[in-house]
């Protein structure tokens, strides 16, 4: 069963503001565990960020989308392949971990890496960088990793990008 899903298109104009307002609103509206909020990037004549949230189960929806009547929602997923914030076990995904761990304690399905045809294994170690960013690809929540020093490996992306054109 499909989770029910509200957006919310606040006109965002990067991933990082996007990722704010997902955070406080999992803290203002005390979303369920069960929550996933992902961002959207929405092409067009006005490129912006759109945020989803899938609730577990249909009175929490009801609840949070009375509670965000007044921010120009939408409903249904703006696409299929969000990238997730808040996810079941999103929290406890910081510091140094395994890519089992990281399958074991979140909804990741799975784990790949950048350049390499095979998955890595249950023990490889996972410097977090307490910025864990999975994406939905054809149904499953996929976290793309990059190698690193000592054959270990890190979410692809990095907590604080540099911004396009930084030094001009």
């Amino acid at each position: 069963m499909t989770p029910p899903v509200v957006t919310l298109d606040p006109g965002l104009r990067d991933l990082r503001a996007a990722d704010h307002l997902l955070l406080t609103l999992a803290a203002e509206l005390a979303l369920p565990e069960g929550t996933f909020g992902c961002t959207h990037l929405v092409r067009g004549d006005r490129p912006r960020v759109a945020v989803s949230l899938a609730l577990p189960t249909d009175a929490e929806f009801t609840a949070v989308r009375d509670r965000l009547a007044a921010h120009g929602m939408a409903y249904g997923r703006p696409d299929a392949v969000g990238r997730a914030v808040l996810f079941p076990g999103a929290a406890a995904l910081t510091g140094t971990t395994t890519v089992g761990e990281v399958r074991m304690a979140s909804a990741v399905d799975r784990v790949t890496v950048l350049g390499t045809a095979e998955p890595p294994g249950s023990d490889t170690v996972l410097l977090t960088r307490d910025h864990v960013r999975p994406q939905w690809q054809d149904g499953a929540l996929v976290l793309v990793c990059m190698p690193a020093a000592g054959g270990t490996l890190v979410p692809f992306e990095v907590p604080d990008p540099t911004p396009c054109c930084a030094d001009h």
